[in-house]
Order: structure tokens, then sequence, then C-alpha cells
């Protein structure tokens, strides 16, 4: 299999046999670097992310892209305390600030993202309430 073909759609392996595609493993080290386990998010809420990335990024996603869209999804997930007592506080409030962007911004990455983690029911309720994030459209 070659590489083009091989890096088309994120894979997840299967018996053991094919390894998870180079998107996945990425987003697996993102979200591990902001201290959530990947196992904590379901595959398919990270095929999805790895998805959107791709949609969002005019060639292949960086490795930037996957960090920012991991600490967001970490900072949504676990919150804010707890995201900020094992981060740095600043990237604690850089998340805060692209949770309002997103807020105001419709159709945003940062806000697909953020809708994903509702959606998938994976959001803290913190976050929730502090945002007064809804998956209902007004």
């Amino acid at each position: 299999m070659t590489e083009n073909r091989s890096s088309a759609f994120p894979s997840l392996g299967f018996l053991g046999r094919f390894g998870r595609s180079a998107d996945l493993r990425a987003l697996d080290k993102a979200l591990r670097e902001v201290d959530l386990h990947p196992n904590l998010m379901p595959e398919a809420v990270k095929l999805t992310l790895v998805k959107l990335l791709r949609e969002a990024a005019p060639a292949r996603p960086e490795t930037c892209d996957y960090e920012e869209a991991a600490a967001l999804a970490a900072y949504c997930m676990i919150g804010p305390d707890a995201f900020s007592s094992v981060n740095n506080p600043v990237l604690a409030r850089q998340q805060e600030r692209r949770i309002e962007a997103a807020l105001e911004e419709e159709g945003s990455l940062d806000g697909q993202i953020i809708l994903l983690t509702l959606h998938a029911k994976l959001v803290h309720p913190a976050v929730i309430e502090t945002f007064q994030l809804s998956s209902e459209e007004t």
C-alpha cells in the first residue's frame, strides 16, 4: 500500500494486523501531551476530529493542528480546573478565548470541535455552565 493510499482515510487497525493511521497516532500523541489519555476519547470522536482537521487544512494537517485540536477537546472534556492544574494556566486561558471566539464565529473549526464534544456528551459540566453551551439551535 502506498503512503498516499494509506493516508487517504484514518484507520483503526484490524486484529492487530494493520496499524493505526498516522493521523490517529498524531492525535493520540497530542492528547497525551495535554494529559488526556487517548482511551478517554471514543474512537468515533477521534475519527470525526481527524476528518474535521483534514477538511480545514489545505494540505495534510500539521502536528500543531493536532496539538491545538487536542488542547481544545481536552479542555472541554476535563474542565477548566483539571486542565489548568495539569497544563500551563496560560494554555487554559487560550482555550477559553478559543471557545469565546468560536461562539461568535459560526462554522469555525473550533466551533465544530466544541460541538463534536458536546454531541458526544463529553463536555465537562463546568464548561457547559461557564460558556452556556447548548447543541440546540435557537
